[in-house]
């Protein structure tokens, strides 16, 4: 079995990761130091508990499991946070990444998959956004990871490291047998913080700016399942595998929702009606963001399982409601969330 190294495979999109990697027949080894991952979510191959960031960490890693490839998630991804503190970003984002690579020359770990973002392109000057758009990002999170990407050519270039970039938009959903979900610390994410209210678990759910130049005056998001999120980064180690050329991927399903269209999908799904708060826009938000994935498609073989916005609540909804509990009690540093309604 493969050993693949996965940096940030406690969190939200890694874990699903490790899961569809194990699935595939690779040995995934979670790397993570639990500052927003947990430890419940690593169930799917040995874990190894470091920092990106430490030289020391991630030599023992190498050392010990030499892996064939690396999968690197761990990054900070608040775009607000990342404008109230961008320094942060820089040490870990682009920081950490620069140690990763260091640690993957020095190890003949000669394939790596990069966890980016939509973020980086910024304001599009086109929708669908494609893959060859310029990046132009708006906020030091987008910023961190052009950076990186950059990083990724130029160690291609003096090391040899082959690479493939993800470029996903808004991951949502949960996994659909209720072995993982998200569960972010603080939650962030407007599908989360939509099913909270539902559940009564928040007051309200905060709309951030109703004067976009959009249909309904709200920010429009592309949404893809996490799983199908997964199902794409198996698909890139095979790509890399099969002696294939360093590439870019967007990874989105090519249409756009509204934040008003979310929640009233989220009221739809569950049954309950969600109060919203009108609130001043955030810094660093565009008003548009969808994919034109057509080149994973066509070249990684990537079709999405879980397109519709009502399949990826739904399945969220279900982790939320039946099975959150079992796990957010043990959530990392933080108590279980508290019901406020």
């Amino acid at each position: 079995m493969r050993t693949i190294l996965v940096t940030g495979g406690a969190g939200f999109v890694g874990s699903h990761t490790c899961k569809a990697l194990a699935r595939a027949g690779f040995t995934p080894v979670t790397f993570d130091n639990f500052e927003r991952g947990h430890r419940w979510a690593v169930r799917w191959g040995p874990f190894e508990e470091g920092d990106i960031r430490s030289e020391n960490d991630l030599q023992r890693v190498f050392q010990k499991w030499r892996p064939e490839m690396a999968v690197h998630f761990a990054a900070y991804a608040y775009v607000g946070e990342s404008v109230a503190d961008p320094i942060k970003y820089y040490d870990n984002n682009i920081g950490g990444t620069a140690k990763l690579l260091a640690a993957c020359a020095a190890h003949d770990c000669k394939k790596i998959v990069f966890s980016s973002s939509c973020a980086t392109f910024g304001l599009p000057a086109r929708l669908p956004i494609q893959d060859d758009d310029d990046q132009r990002p708006i906020n030091p999170y987008g910023y961190s990871k052009l950076v990186a990407e950059r990083m990724l050519r130029d160690a291609e270039t003096a090391h040899d490291i082959g690479h493939v970039v993800l470029r996903y938009f808004n991951a949502s959903g949960a996994d659909p047998d209720g072995e993982l979900g998200e569960l972010h610390l603080p939650e962030s994410h407007l599908i989360p913080l939509a099913l909270f209210a539902a559940m009564g678990r928040r007051p309200s759910v905060k709309i951030f700016g109703c004067d976009y130049s959009t249909p309904d005056g709200t920010c429009i998001r592309d949404y893809v399942h996490v799983c199908d999120l997964a199902d794409a980064h198996v698909a890139a180690i095979n790509w890399l595998a099969a002696g294939k050329a360093s590439e870019a991927f967007n990874l989105g399903n090519g249409q756009g929702f509204s934040v008003s269209e979310v929640v009233r999908t989220c009221e739809q799904v569950t049954g309950h009606s969600i109060p919203t708060e009108m609130c001043p826009r955030r810094p660093g938000d565009p008003p548009v963001l969808v994919s034109d994935s057509m080149k994973a498609r066509t070249n990684l073989g990537w079709t999405p399982r879980f397109p519709g916005l009502d399949q990826q609540v739904g399945h969220a909804w279900k982790w939320f409601r039946d099975e959150m509990p079992k796990f957010e009690s043990s959530a990392n540093n933080a108590p279980a969330i508290a019901v406020s309604r």
